[in-house]
């Protein structure tokens, strides 16, 4: 069966990752797989080239959605004659999809990777494309997947068809993702740390829905009763040349307890290193930082956003989004609890992720609805 992936970016981002570690674990015996990328090759691109897979990119200026860029993109597909094409993210929905339907109506399944439509937090283009693509929904994918079951109820209810929306979650490698005492003990020695500090943890790109404010006025107040508890940050544009971010933390004053690594290699590695993972934002659809905490027995405190709260479940805290207040008490009762409480909250993350998360279970779930539209 030969697949055409066509994703907006291939940048490091929950849907671009989700899509990288679908094509790793996907017989390439039984799936012919190519990928395009409307924009640029990127990060995870350059993964993808490594598992021997052709990755494409068009060019097309991020954001925009170029229209003249269907007709490119329809020439492919007449060329390379797949028998599905699979997209992600909007602008690959509504510009793939299109070039699908012009490429002798190839089958196409479009992939939702958001669950927060917030006009204030969202892109006017990004909204206008959503919009034009509910009302496109019932014509040209046979089906939808969603990520989470959160962007399931808001893509539903802004007018997606809901005959064919489709939940598959995101999945974890748990040979990747792992518990391991020496990550825990090089991580503190390259940030100049005692073996018994505490680690708070946060990954994720700068962007207003990951709400970095919310985190650093949660670590100030967290920072009056432990000013020892460390918070290591990384992720796209998390550095000292940040100066947003840099004030907001200088302001707080909790420079000293914040590291801010920027983008990293070696995620894994980081987040073994992590007593407690912290996610602060206010909008998300199936947060991978989460179950990749979780696959290293790190117990989580997220905020309720997207489907966080049924991933953690009772193996860590939940509280609502845009509340310093809350965050800070649920992270203060995670620090109070001690090491053998927290080691057992891990070790129970670990467990859900195994039964519910497994690479090869989700892997098995895309190819299983391949297969029934092909059929």
């Amino acid at each position: 069966m030969k697949i055409i992936h066509i994703i907006t970016g291939l940048d490091t981002g929950g849907a671009e990752i989700m899509l990288y570690k679908l094509i790793s674990h996907s017989d390439q015996n039984e799936f012919k797989i190519k990928v395009i990328s409307l924009t640029d090759i990127g990060p995870i691109g350059d993964k993808i080239k490594l598992c021997n897979i052709p990755v494409e990119a068009l060019g097309m200026k991020a954001g925009v959605p170029n229209p003249s860029f269907i007709f490119k993109l329809a020439s492919i597909l007449r060329k390379e004659k797949p028998d599905l094409v699979q997209t992600w993210m909007y602008h690959a929905d509504l510009i793939g999809g299109l070039a699908a339907k012009m490429a002798n109506n190839v089958p196409t399944i479009w992939g939702l990777h958001h669950s927060n439509l917030d006009p204030a937090q969202n892109k006017q283009m990004t909204l206008w494309t959503v919009k034009v693509c509910a009302k496109l929904s019932g014509r040209i994918p046979a089906k939808i997947v969603c990520c989470s079951e959160a962007s399931k109820v808001v893509h539903n209810a802004y007018g997606y068809n809901s005959k064919k929306l489709h939940v598959i979650p995101n999945g974890f490698d748990l040979k990747f993702f792992k518990p391991d005492c020496q990550y825990n003990e090089s991580v503190r020695s390259e940030l100049g740390l005692n073996s018994n500090d505490i680690i708070v943890g946060n990954v994720a790109r700068f962007d207003p829905l990951k709400d970095h404010t919310n985190l650093v006025n949660a670590a100030a107040i967290v920072h009056r009763q432990h000013p020892k508890v460390h918070f290591l940050l990384c992720g796209e544009g998390i550095n000292d040349s940040n100066n947003q971010l840099f004030e907001n933390i200088k302001n707080a004053g909790v420079k000293n307890v914040f590291h801010l690594l920027g983008r990293r290699s070696d995620i894994p590695r980081l987040t073994a290193s992590f007593d407690i993972a912290c996610l602060s934002s206010c909008g998300e659809g199936f947060p991978n930082v989460v179950g990749e905490a979780m696959a290293c027995e790190v117990p989580c405190v997220v905020t309720n956003v997207g489907d966080s709260a049924s991933i953690v479940d009772d193996t860590g805290l939940v509280v609502p989004p845009h509340d310093a207040e809350q965050l800070a008490d649920a992270l203060i009762k995670m620090i109070d609890m001690g090491e053998e409480k927290r080691r057992e909250l891990g070790i129970k993350a670990r467990q859900r992720v195994i039964m519910h998360y497994s690479i090869r279970h989700i892997v098995q779930q895309y190819e299983d609805l391949y297969k029934s539209v092909i059929s």
